[in-house]
């Protein structure tokens, strides 16, 4: 079946998702979050890409872009072929890391650009990781906070407060005001939810797979073997990584690399 084209941005700017195959976690630690980061900033310097924001979650990304001499395809295959390169290199492993075609969608009215910016920075408040928005370490949302904070850095937070007004201090303050509104307004999400299998569930899953052989045993196999074990169970829809480690036993960082 062809695939759809995209829709493209009379502004040129967009609202883009990547995500981890097989949804798995593609941030594990700080060092990782950074790295993308500076991957990113490195191909904003090549590609002259204005950023109005980002969110960085274990799984996925939500940047928030203006095009400008490249397009969003050639800069959405700049920005993952650098972070893949850097993480299959760390995790010893070899294949995709993301998904392999990024979401995006048109950003065509201001109203709809601080609607979406907002969406992006709440994500981590309605996964519950944190309380307020600007409390996250990886998305843009403290630097509107603070913008003074953060001048020349790689967020363009002056095109988005103007928006509020050309007063720099009173448009902060009604971001802040706009921020904290309930909305109920809908974006594009990385298709989830996806149903989560409970541990005991995965428990008997996994002795299918293993037809007989303990997780002592699993816990003991030669490299290979085990890898090949593990990359069937990461194919058990609703599955995590995490979870994956917690059920067998096997420490995380191997089950991340098979």
């Amino acid at each position: 079946m062809p695939r759809i084209a995209r829709k493209k941005s009379k502004s040129g700017i967009y609202h883009v998702i990547v995500r981890g195959i097989n949804r798995q976690d593609i941030f594990h630690e700080e060092e990782d979050y950074t790295k993308y980061l500076e991957g990113l900033k490195r191909a904003q310097d090549i590609s002259k890409f204005e950023i109005y924001g980002y969110c960085l979650m274990s799984n996925h990304v939500h940047l928030l872009l203006h095009e400008k001499i490249e397009s969003m395809e050639s800069i959405m295959k700049r920005v993952g072929v650098s972070y893949a390169s850097w993480y299959n290199k760390k995790q010893e492993r070899v294949g995709h890391v993301f998904q392999d075609r990024y979401k995006s969608e048109p950003i065509d009215s201001d109203a709809y650009l601080l609607s979406v910016l907002r969406y992006i920075h709440n994500n981590p408040v309605n996964a519950q990781l944190v309380l307020q928005a600007e409390d996250y370490m990886w998305s843009s949302c403290r630097k509107y906070s603070d913008s003074n904070k953060y001048l020349g850095d790689m967020v363009n937070t002056g095109f988005i407060l103007k928006i509020f007004d050309e007063c720099g201090e009173i448009a902060q303050q009604r971001w802040q005001v706009f921020m904290k509104q309930d909305s109920n307004d809908k974006f594009l999400d990385i298709e989830e939810k996806q149903q989560k299998i409970k541990d005991e569930r995965l428990y008997e899953e996994i002795q299918k797979i293993l037809k007989g052989q303990s997780l002592g045993e699993l816990q003991s196999m030669e490299k290979a073997s085990r890898d090949k074990i593990i990359r069937k169970i990461k194919s058990i829809e609703g599955v995590t990584q995490r979870q994956i480690a917690r059920v067998t036993g096997i420490n995380q960082s191997l089950v991340f690399k098979a």
